[in-house]
């Protein structure tokens, strides 16, 4: 259980910050940019479900899900996987967390018709920003991959996000699709 008393340390006036290990690290290093920017991601899907709680009730109950499940990865990313005994089991996101949102794309995916074009992102306000959180949600990944390339990380974490992506892509069609269908790239419509 966690317990918030006090907001405000002062430990982080010195630009740095405690990870789940206790380490501390600079506030600009990827791991904090990895995980902040997971917290970024999760904050937009609060806006997208001001909208989505009563246009799509369906794509809203999997994107509360998601938000916790977002909770879970930052607190992955937040503990380094050192081998070192820690006193407690760090949380890890699972490869059944990933399976979810696949089968959850999938369902969505299979009432839409096929792509014959780009989508812009745009559409209903729901739609707008679903997405916006994917396009926060692709920059989380950036930021994970790097990370990978310099620490050891949990794996389920990337693929993840790469799935969030691509269901935030499907389900802001998916919104747009009750509402008349996506909006289109036409390429080179004002040259």
């Amino acid at each position: 259980m966690v317990v918030l008393n006090k907001i405000y340390t002062k430990t982080g006036d010195d630009g740095t910050t405690a990870l789940g290990s206790g380490e501390r690290r600079s506030k600009h290093d990827v791991r904090v940019e990895a995980y902040g920017t997971v917290d970024e991601t999760n904050s937009v899907i609060g806006l997208v479900r001001l909208h989505t709680q009563e246009e799509a009730p369906d794509v809203d109950a999997v994107l509360l899900r998601v938000q916790n499940d977002l909770f879970d990865l930052g607190a992955d990313l937040a503990t380094p996987e050192t081998g070192e005994d820690l006193g407690y089991e760090p949380l890890r996101m699972t490869d059944q967390q990933v399976s979810a949102l696949e089968q959850e794309i999938d369902r969505f995916n299979a009432e839409l018709s096929p792509l014959r074009s780009f989508v812009l992102p745009g559409g209903t306000p729901a739609a707008s920003y679903l997405h916006q959180a994917r396009t926060v949600s692709r920059r989380a990944e950036r930021l994970i991959v790097d990370l990978s390339t310099q620490e050891a990380i949990n794996s389920s974490c990337c693929r993840y996000m790469n799935r969030l992506s691509d269901f935030l892509f499907v389900a802001a069609r998916f919104v747009n699709a009750k509402a008349g269908g996506d909006v289109l790239w036409v390429p080179g419509k004002n040259r």
